[in-house]
């Protein structure tokens, strides 16, 4: 199942869960060819790219940092093992936020990527799947606890600003601009 994908540049990266991160190269939109992977150890669920680092949130693998400067051959550069289910992950400067199902927001210094840190956290009311960040506030789709709006301008105290109950689940989220 592919759960999540990235395109950086031309290379398209795809949380794939049992079967890890998968990388395609662009190029030839109508037949896609796989060029790399990495087999996580357990259910990649997101990724997000930064330069040539991958970050995977792998369920109870916890969020993988991958060097993937070569995207055919990517490489474990650190872990950092999650309380709980990593379901999703966005990446600002050295800072990854980590909807981790029943903890909530993580917020996780990966500064050095060999050993990330966790700085923070939020524990949301419900069960966070995705996560998305503007300058200071992180949007964490929460499950049946809807659209959680968090405040991690300091990013050891997040403090949640203000919640929006949708009528159903809300399971993923995206920002762009001024809009969630």
């Amino acid at each position: 199942y592919a759960t999540g994908v990235v395109i950086s540049g031309d290379t398209a990266y795809v949380a794939a869960r049992d079967a890890g991160l998968r990388v395609f190269p662009g190029g030839n939109p109508a037949h896609p060819t796989e060029i790399g992977s990495y087999d996580t150890p357990q259910y990649a669920s997101a990724v997000a790219i930064t330069g040539t680092t991958a970050y995977v949130a792998d369920s109870h693998g916890g969020l993988l940092v991958l060097d993937v400067s070569e995207p055919a051959h990517p490489i474990e550069l650190g872990v950092y093992h999650t309380p709980d289910s990593a379901q999703g992950v966005t990446v600002s400067g050295n800072t990854a936020y980590v909807a981790a199902w029943e903890a909530g927001l993580l917020v996780v210094d990966v500064s050095d990527p060999t050993d990330p840190s966790k700085v923070g956290a939020y524990d949301t009311p419900g069960r966070a799947c995705a996560v998305a960040i503007s300058k200071t506030n992180a949007y964490v789709a929460d499950g049946s606890a809807g659209l959680r709006v968090v405040d991690v301008s300091d990013p050891a105290h997040p403090v949640e600003l203000g919640a929006y109950a949708a009528p159903g689940q809300v399971d993923d989220v995206a920002f762009s601009e001024d809009t969630v």
